[in-house]
């Protein structure tokens, strides 16, 4: 009963603060969550690192969107939130195994499209210092490879710039933050895309595609146009898909190099991929960046929490500060060049650029 207590008082703290006025719908179903024995129940017999409200709530909409929930499907598209609470209890009693299941196999998918707004001038601040012609992008923790189409969306910032493809279906925008603009240089030709992930998602895959549309909250304010944005990213990725590569970055990296000609720099790109790891395969992931510029000069763009990525300097920020750091490093031979080229805060949306880019 006092483990039953804990994940009822989580599934009532989502519901009361995390989703309270942003969706009422999963406001309400997390709270009868919380109310009900029988779905605690059900929800403990998921890994506990699985019984997270996000994941459940995630794996009953995804199911809602297979038509296998078709009155949590109608619940949610009428935002009752009485019907919605009343038909996920439901669907989780008679559905625990394939709730589960999902869960189990699937993480949670946030794809916050303010990552290229940020990862775009810092790609191209790579390209710049080393002189590259070209790039070939690996994106770790691949973010359902949407990230490895940064030169093909458009970008627009508060301050009047803009980068990237005026024409693309994918319009982005992030707020600058300061009086230091983003450089302006474009990047350089992409040669490759390649994401590595322990669980790649493929946009062209009607069951991956589905997840991804299910991790967005079905009635959050922005939803139509969230929903309508995940759409053309899916469909932009579709017209190019990425290599993907499945399995521990560590072990794949080696091969993902590999895959990037010879005359293009590779540009190794992580955002907020390496919190769920240990420092020492932090250390691990460094070092295999490092056996890779033996050969040639090797980039490295992170988008991590205050003092995650390693060798990237904090400027004295606290961790857990809010906000995250943008790091720059070049693995070039025996030399290492590691950088914060900005701050960014909540998901690429808001940016401060730092970087002095007119000096190698």
């Amino acid at each position: 009963m006092g483990r039953a207590r804990t994940l009822a008082q989580v599934y009532r703290r989502f519901g009361e603060v995390d989703a309270a006025e942003t969706s009422p719908l999963y406001e309400r179903v997390a709270v009868a969550l919380s109310e009900s024995d029988e779905a605690l129940r059900a929800i403990e017999t998921a890994p506990a690192r699985k019984r997270h409200p996000t994941v459940i709530l995630a794996a009953l909409h995804d199911l809602a969107l297979a038509g296998r929930a078709p009155e949590l499907a109608a619940a949610y598209a009428a935002a009752d939130g009485d019907a919605a609470a009343d038909a996920a209890i439901d669907t989780l009693l008679r559905m625990t195994d394939s709730v589960v299941a999902i869960a189990v196999r699937r993480r949670m998918r946030t794809n916050e499209t303010g990552r290229c707004a940020v990862l775009y001038p810092a790609i191209a601040e790579a390209a710049r210092r080393v002189g590259a012609d070209a790039v070939g992008l690996i994106d770790v923790g691949c973010s359902a490879g949407l990230n490895l189409n940064v030169d093909r969306v458009g970008i627009k910032y508060s301050n009047g710039q803009s980068l990237g493809d005026p024409s693309s279906p994918v319009q982005l925008s992030s707020s600058i933050v300061g009086d230091r603009p983003v450089p302006t240089r474009a990047m350089p030709e992409v040669v490759a895309r390649i994401g590595v992930d322990l669980d790649p998602i493929d946009v062209t895959d009607a069951d991956d595609a589905r997840w991804l549309r299910a991790c967005l909250w079905p009635d959050q304010p922005d939803q139509p146009e969230r929903t309508a944005r995940l759409e053309a990213e899916m469909a932009l990725a579709a017209t190019a898909p990425a290599l993907l590569m499945q399995g521990d970055a560590v072990e794949v990296l080696p091969d993902a190099f590999a895959r990037v000609p010879a005359d293009a720099l590779p540009v190794v790109t992580t955002t907020w991929a390496l919190s769920d790891l240990p420092l020492e395969s932090r250390l691990r992931f460094l070092h295999r960046l490092d056996e890779a510029a033996a050969g040639r000069a090797v980039a490295w763009v992170s988008v991590e929490g205050v003092g995650v990525a390693p060798t990237i300097p904090t400027l004295g920020d606290r961790r857990a500060s809010g906000h995250s750091i943008i790091g720059l490093a070049v693995f070039d031979g025996p030399a290492l060049r590691a950088e914060a080229v900005g701050r960014c805060w909540s998901r690429g949306r808001l940016l401060a650029w730092l970087a002095n880019s007119t000096t190698p």
